[in-house]
């Protein structure tokens, strides 16, 4: 072998070895591949407009409320058709946020239509007299057991336990809150630490300003990545599923 040849060989080792101590070697074809088994494939979008109930009731938190609808109301610009977004009370008697914002629900709880997927925000009552409401958790029992998808915010997982929903299901809720959530449901799965979970038909999250995760998770499952990261653009996020800590049990 000449010296020429010899030299270009040296060199293509060398990289070699070198690009293994950057990255780590492997003779394992599936390490090189991404292991992240909560990625989501494309789908169809839904041929039909989906009806997104918000229950929102008196003492609601405005992050719980407003992040998830701001994304799910904006699929309409994105893709046809979209998502048709209202919010039930009790009545149709103007309600106030906890922070002060005054909204004028859509529809009561009698009035309501079919609802698809159904959003409980967190409340400033959620953990204690809300619980107490038979109207508001008979509500929540008998259109969640018909939603193709249930999502709490924050403290509205109390709301979904106590109405049955979370039986059997993995879930989370306000970190903060997640001892007290255990205390009152103890038999529940509860994980801390992540942003949201996804078991069956319910999405139960963090909260705060992790609200907008779970609402552009559901967008890219209906709609797809393209949909979902479009919307997130609009609103200056950068989403990408893979670097938002959350669980998706199978």
């Amino acid at each position: 072998m000449n010296h020429q040849k010899l030299n270009s060989l040296n060199k293509i080792v060398t990289a070699a070895i070198f690009a293994c101590l950057i990255g780590g070697c492997s003779t394992n074809p599936e390490d090189t591949v991404n292991k992240n088994a909560n990625s989501i494939p494309e789908v169809p979008s839904p041929d039909r407009v989906f009806k997104v109930g918000f229950l929102a009731v008196n003492g609601v938190y405005n992050s719980e409320l407003i992040a998830p609808m701001d994304i799910l109301h904006h699929t309409v610009f994105h893709t046809d058709p979209g998502m048709e977004v209202f919010v039930v009370s009790p009545t149709k008697e103007p309600i106030s946020t906890f922070e002060g914002l005054h909204i004028i629900p859509d529809y009561s709880f009698d009035e309501a239509p079919a609802i698809d997927v159904l959003v409980v925000p967190s409340a400033k009552h959620s953990m204690d007299t809300d619980l107490e409401d038979e109207d508001l958790i008979q509500f929540v029992k008998d259109r969640g057991a018909k939603a193709r998808y249930v999502m709490s915010l924050c403290d509205g997982a109390f709301v979904l336990a106590k109405a049955g929903l979370t039986a059997g299901h993995e879930s989370t809720t306000f970190p903060s809150d997640i001892s007290k959530y255990r205390i009152m449901f103890p038999d529940l799965t509860v994980h801390e630490g992540v942003s949201f979970v996804h078991d069956a038909n319910l999405i139960t999250s963090a909260g705060g300003a992790k609200s907008y995760d779970p609402a552009l998770y559901l967008v890219e499952l209906l709609y797809g990545q393209k949909v979902a990261k479009s919307i997130a653009g609009g609103l200056v996020i950068d989403w990408n599923l893979n670097n938002v800590n959350h669980i998706i049990v199978e």
